[in-house]
């Protein structure tokens, strides 16, 4: 009876006229802020004279152009009760029902009572799919809203990495699949994923591949402005000198600290490269460069292996963790001779937009194999592949060889990455999709 009553209390639809500017529902069930593909989605459809409507949590600063732009408003979305974190198995099986509902409801309330109906499009972000494709799909046939799927990931791949073979995940699997199917069209990050929506999804819709390419603020820095950066950041002053004259190498890896990126293979590399650098300095070969590694971002993993890099006695390693804010991220990986990507991807057809952001300023990237890697990664043109510890560990002594130009080789490949740009990109295939494309 409550829920009959919720919906005659609908507000009345919406009809658009010719020339009322195209206005978009983006539904993030995460944290804007850590959500960078969806905030230039935003951008772009601002960009192109659209209104944009933003849905999420509101955890940490977006983008400031996305703040100040009077086309975007961001409808924020209540976070969960605390005691429903699903952070283990165990807690998930009990709670995530609970919380599933409570998402479902505050979702279902702001996109039918608060957001304006005039909107055209929702369009949201895949994974999560529970409960924001049922809510799409739903407020999308009461409001006659084309709904718009882009498909990051898939959540059963996601949801299976954390509690393993299970009746949920098989559930999850049907349920995507089903809901998916409803959608006007879709976005895919790689060809391989596109390729599983149409054959083993079953998807019938508009399938697009919309590559992650970095927007203009991720940009090369010239090498005075390198020093000028390293210098002033509390994390790189001590080693600025030492990074500038070539006796320190500056590796970035950013990471969730999650399960889907094995930190250890980066310690194990580092461990080896250590003790290569330390011995062949002791026995007075070719000076090789120490390296100092920053490592950025926050997660549910950060604090034990911290812990464990404390313990470790580096003689030419110096290990970083860092959080960097939204100006200051671009600039930091811009001075970084090598980029380091340890995600191993749930599913195998999803792409890191670490490496997206490292080429986009001209740093060539050492990443963890998977299947769709090669679609972005270039193995010997643009970075290097690598399958585990022990092979990260023998690129890096490669690399940073004072003897060797391989690294530089890798340099000028990722300095060609430069040039693909998000704007250009969105602008052929996604624009068409919201009808933006004249605008």
């Amino acid at each position: 009876m409550s829920f009959t009553l919720m919906l005659m209390c609908l507000p009345t639809r919406h009809v658009p006229s010719k020339d009322e500017k195209a206005r978009v529902v983006v539904l993030v069930l995460g944290d804007i802020g850590r959500s960078p593909r969806m905030q230039y989605h935003c951008l772009s459809i601002a960009r192109k004279g659209g209104i944009v409507d933003l849905v999420g949590y509101e955890e940490s600063l977006p983008r400031p152009e996305l703040l100040e732009d009077a086309n975007i408003k961001i409808y924020p979305l209540p976070p969960p009760p605390k005691f429903l974190n699903t952070s283990t198995p165990l807690r998930f099986v009990i709670f995530a029902p609970f919380k599933g509902f409570f998402q479902f409801t505050s979702l279902l309330y702001l996109l039918l009572y608060i957001i304006p109906p005039s909107a055209t499009h929702i369009f949201l972000q895949n994974p999560p799919a529970i409960p924001t494709l049922l809510v799409a799909q739903f407020v999308g046939v009461l409001r006659r809203f084309k709904v718009v799927i882009d498909w990051h990931n898939f959540g059963w791949s996601v949801l299976r990495m954390k509690i393993g073979e299970h009746p949920i995940v098989w559930f999850s699997k049907f349920y995507e699949k089903m809901l998916g199917r409803g959608a006007y069209a879709h976005f895919a990050v790689t060809n391989a994923m596109a390729k599983i929506l149409k054959d083993t999804m079953g998807i019938r819709g508009p399938i697009q591949t919309l590559y992650d390419r970095p927007p203009e603020h991720f940009a090369p820095l010239d090498a005075r402005t390198q020093k000028e950066f390293l210098e002033s950041h509390t994390t790189t002053a001590p080693h600025a000198e030492a990074i500038d004259n070539g006796r320190t190498k500056l590796l970035i890896s950013s990471t969730s600290w999650t399960a889907d990126e094995d930190f250890s293979l980066l310690l194990t590399a580092l461990m080896s490269y250590d003790r290569h650098a330390s011995g062949a300095n002791f026995l007075k070969h070719d000076s090789v460069p120490s390296i100092l590694a920053i490592i950025t971002g926050k997660g549910p993993l950060r604090d034990g292996y911290m812990a464990t890099i404390e313990k470790l006695e580096f003689q030419c390693v110096t290990v970083e963790s860092v959080w960097l804010e939204a100006e200051d991220y671009p600039k930091m990986i811009a001075c970084a001779d090598l980029g380091v990507s340890l995600h191993t991807s749930t599913s195998g057809v999803d792409l890191p937009m670490k490496i997206v952001d490292l080429f986009g300023v001209g740093v060539p990237v050492a990443a963890c194999g998977f299947v769709a890697l090669g679609e972005l990664v270039k193995d010997g043109e643009n970075g290097v592949v690598f399958r585990d510890g022990e092979g990260l560990g023998e690129a890096l002594k490669k690399l940073f060889d004072p003897n060797s130009r391989e690294l530089e080789r890798l340099k000028m490949g990722a300095m060609r990455e430069t040039h693909e740009r998000w704007d250009e990109n969105w602008d052929k295939i996604a624009a068409p999709v919201f009808g933006l494309e004249k605008k």
